[in-house]
């Protein structure tokens, strides 16, 4: 199996679809919530004109999708995967956000499922970035059994530079945790 950056994903759960331009209204719609930024790094993309910024990030880095709920056709939200790094077997997950009407439902565990089922079959460590001030994905990742293993400054796509905590999943554990949850 070749490796993409953008490949469709689908679980009972989740699709993933590459990010697309034509998507970005669809998008907005639903990242026009100042609640769902209210923890991340930079909080203020509920505005068009920021999160049109983000958005062209997105397209840019080649790795985005568009995360739609199964059961109703719905746009939940986005993520993508990042910064693959051959020589050290890594890449990525971040840029990740949900309607609020996701919070809670399990959707970011099956979405960070599908992506680290399929990445392992790639790579041995997948990276996230986490915004030091997002509480809420630090317990997410936490619960995916990521262990954090630094903080760095990120700079993102047209915007500062930002304090990420870094957190990590190998592969061999990643393996593990499936076996002893199934």
């Amino acid at each position: 199996m070749s490796f993409s950056t953008q490949p469709t994903l689908e679980n009972d759960k989740a699709i993933l679809y590459p990010l697309q331009e034509s998507d970005f209204e669809a998008l907005y719609a639903v990242a026009s919530d100042p609640k769902i930024w209210e923890q991340h790094p930079n909080n203020d993309r509920w505005k068009k004109d920021v999160f049109r910024i983000f958005f062209d990030g997105a397209m840019k880095s080649k790795g985005a999708f568009k995360i739609v709920d199964k059961a109703t056709g719905s746009i939940a939200g986005s993520t993508r995967m990042y910064d693959y790094n051959a020589q050290n077997n890594s890449i990525l997950i971040g840029y990740t956000f949900y309607a609020t009407a996701y919070w809670g439902k399990g959707v970011n565990h099956a979405v960070k499922a599908l992506l680290l089922d399929y990445l392992f079959q790639h790579v041995t460590e997948v990276y996230f970035h986490i915004g030091a001030n997002n509480i809420r994905s630090q317990i997410a990742i936490g619960r995916l059994g990521a262990e954090k293993v630094s903080e760095q400054q990120v700079a993102y796509f047209g915007e500062l530079p930002k304090l990420n905590y870094v957190y990590k999943i190998a592969k061999e554990d990643w393996l593990v945790r499936k076996q002893v949850s199934s």
